[in-house]
């Protein structure tokens, strides 16, 4: 169910699962232009990225895996992010002329690349598939910087996949070409000119427990 949204009601989903949903059908119509045989595999940022991604695979009947990044920020600026790290190594840094030097660098993305490792561990059933020859379907529940989207397409593009679609509920409208420059295609279903935060475009936005995430994975196991 889409809400009204208005520059006082921002409100575009009632939850993740419904957003899900509203992907889903999206993703369908976009790869029905798709003809030569093919198969697809559905990653999703986790935590939150789960609930939208469990509807897409559904609809694809293709699997579900996990790819975990995480944000490389300064233990100064907890909130700013400098770059990104996946579990595996894979790393980005934004453009800044904030002054860090290499072994302050070192010591943040060493950091920061723990916590994937720790959270990747979290996920130790998922697939673990490959995606040489798919189409990749990368799936958040949102996105607003793009550094973890960013580096974790980097990490699919060594897997050699036949193309890397981005997927998000939502997405910065000043975001949408540089996506398009890191993927095949990008399947987005708003693109808000104001952002702030993922959070506000959506009704009910908890917080997910590694339980509920790895139910979310689950699932998509079952008929």
């Amino acid at each position: 169910m889409q809400l009204f949204q208005s520059a006082q009601n921002p409100i575009l989903f009632s939850d993740r699962d419904t957003a899900g949903v509203q992907l889903a059908q999206a993703v369908l119509q976009e790869m029905q232009t798709v003809t030569e045989p093919h198969r697809s595999i559905v990653y999703a940022l986790p935590r939150g990225g789960l609930p939208v991604a469990l509807p897409v695979a559904r609809a694809l009947r293709c699997p579900l895996d996990v790819l975990v990044a995480k944000k490389i920020t300064r233990p100064s600026d907890p909130e700013l992010a400098i770059g990104a790290v996946t579990a595996d190594g894979h790393i980005i840094r934004t453009p800044t002329r904030l002054s860090i030097g290499p072994d302050e660098w070192q010591e943040v993305v060493e950091r920061a690349q723990v916590k994937a490792q720790q959270q990747l561990a979290q996920f130790a059933q998922r697939p673990g598939l490959s995606a040489e020859g798919a189409i990749a379907l990368l799936l958040d529940d949102g996105i607003a910087t793009g550094m973890t989207i960013a580096v974790a397409t980097k990490a699919l593009r060594e897997q050699n996949p036949r193309e890397i679609w981005i997927c998000a509920p939502v997405v910065p409208e000043s975001m949408m070409d540089v996506l398009k420059e890191w993927c095949d295609r990008v399947i987005v279903l708003a693109t808000p000119a104001r952002f702030l935060s993922v959070s506000r475009f959506y009704q009910s936005f908890p917080q997910l427990s590694t339980e509920e995430a790895l139910d979310y994975l689950n699932k998509s196991t079952q008929a």
